[in-house]
Formats: structure tokens, sequence, C-alpha cells
């Protein structure tokens, strides 16, 4: 099988690749650095499966998920982060992903998961389930979307302005956001939603 590896940490994405090509039932390994690489990997060649960090520049292992189940909705992708973040896991499920593990996991637990996926089977980390159910998103679409703004460093008056609101409205929105997250100011709210994976 061919297997995919997408991993920014070059020492880690090459110690992958080489374990993997080791495995008996692997005949190549694809080491892609970044989402936009991992892109146009999956877009050429034949890959069996994809195995997606979550955190990459250029494009995340998020947005890879979500842009091969729409292209290519049978192709198999693993996620694998070291990231508990429950906005994470969410998105990766409502996109389909097949499996979605932590890094802290061995050779041998991986080819399984492999198998797994391969058989049509969906594996998810208990500890990632735990920090879901645990963990839901507090804020509504348009709390997210007037914080993304803030996180764009847009002033409250910029925000009413681009969200046709009043601006006492965006105020109140913001009161809430911080009660909701238990922020202090707006910064601190980013940071705790970013963290969370909820932005």
């Amino acid at each position: 099988m061919n297997i995919l590896v997408a991993e920014d940490q070059s020492m880690l994405r090459d110690a992958l690749c080489q374990l993997l090509e080791l495995q008996e039932a692997i005949e190549r390994v694809f080491p892609a650095k970044n989402g936009l690489e991992a892109q146009a990997i999956l877009q050429k060649e034949q890959v069996d499966v994809a195995i997606l960090d979550i955190e990459m520049p250029k494009m995340t292992g998020l947005d890879v998920l979500e842009w091969v189940k729409e292209a290519f909705p049978s192709q198999k992708v693993i996620m694998v982060t070291t990231f508990k973040r429950p906005g994470y896991f969410e998105r990766a499920i409502r996109a389909d992903v097949d499996a979605y593990v932590l890094k802290e996991r061995s050779i041998s637990e991986l080819m399984r998961t492999i198998e797994r996926v391969l058989q049509g089977q969906k594996e998810y980390s208990p500890e990632l389930m735990e920090s879901f159910f645990t963990m839901k998103n507090p804020l509504t679409k348009q709390e997210q979307l007037l914080l993304q703004k803030v996180a764009l460093g847009l002033s409250n008056q910029e925000i009413a302005d681009q969200m046709y609101l009043s601006n006492g409205t965006v105020r109140n929105y913001m009161s809430t956001i911080l009660s909701k997250l238990g922020a202090e100011n707006r910064t601190e709210a980013t940071n705790i939603a970013k963290e969370n994976g909820w932005l």
C-alpha cells in the first residue's frame, strides 16, 4: 500500500517515514512538509491512506482533510495530533475523518489503525473523545464570527461596520463572549478560543 505522511517537523516526518517503509505491507511512503504539498501529492499519486498532522504551515491538516473528502470521498485519512482540542476533533468528525489519534503511539499501533481504516472502520483516541464530551464549544456561530474579526485586530466599530451591527450590539456580544469564556479581555478571549480549537 502507499502512504502519505504530512508533518511539518522534519525529524518526526523522516523518522515516521523510515519506520513505515520498514513495514512489509507498505510499498511506498510519500513525505509532505506542509498541507499544500500533501494536497499536491493526493491529486497526483495513488495514496491508500493519508496521515496528516493538524498544525502545519500553508494549509492545516484539517484544511487538507476537508478538501480531500470533498474531492475524493473514498480517500482514507488519519489525523495525528498532540493537541487534545475538542474544536479540532469536532471539525475532523464533521469532515468524516477515518481515524483521529494522538501522536504518542508506537508504529505497530499506527499500523493497526491503518489496517482498521482500510477495512472501513473508524478509530478515535479515547483521550480525545473525553475532551470532546467534557468541553463543548459555548460560542454561537455569530459569536465565533465576531471573535474571528477580533483575532484579525479589528476594532468594535470596524466589526460593527462589517457585520452590519451597531457598535452597542458588538459590545454586548463581546461581554457575552468574555463571560462565556471566563476571559478578562478581547485578547484573552481570542487565545482561549484558539487553544480549544473553536476559532
